[in-house]
């Protein structure tokens, strides 16, 4: 089992979204007893509250369910369970890697959109932001869920 788990501030916009999308073309691959994933953020604001509605509509135009997920906080434990803990952001990246005691801790950490094709290297986050930014981040979401689960593919032998 490859376990996957997707970080961003408040855990209520950018990481559930990479959460549902990704757990979603799992599914459809039929690879969802290979591959786990599960969503937290660095701040511990929102803890227990669902995702933010923007996201939750702008995800369900797309087919994607956002609705059961609810915010958590990344925890000391997620570091060992998880073998691959994608930062949303540069600040996630680093609040992150503050947190690793053992340098392998480290490798596990990176920015997700490194999975992804084109020039951004962050997900913007959208919480402030009109409409637009939750479809912007939903586009840029899905392009590096599509390298990440290539690359799974690839190293794993799925």
């Amino acid at each position: 089992m490859v376990n996957v788990l997707f970080v961003c501030l408040g855990n209520i916009c950018r990481s559930p979204t990479a959460h549902g999308v990704f757990e979603q073309k799992i599914k459809t691959l039929g690879l969802q007893d290979k591959v786990r994933v599960d969503s937290a953020g660095t701040a511990a604001w929102h803890i227990n509250k669902p995702a933010d509605a923007r996201s939750q509509a702008e995800a369900a135009n797309k087919g994607y369910d956002l609705s059961k997920m609810r915010a958590r906080q990344v925890v000391n434990q997620d570091f060992q369970k998880f073998d691959y803990i994608l930062a949303m952001d540069y600040a996630n990246l680093y609040d992150l890697q503050s947190r690793c005691v053992y340098p392998a801790q480290l490798e596990k950490v990176a920015l997700f959109l490194s999975y992804g094709e084109g020039e951004n290297e962050e997900v913007p986050d959208p919480y402030y932001s009109d409409d637009d930014g939750f479809s912007l981040v939903l586009a840029l979401i899905e392009n590096a869920a599509d390298g990440l689960l290539k690359a799974l593919i690839q190293k794993h032998n799925f």
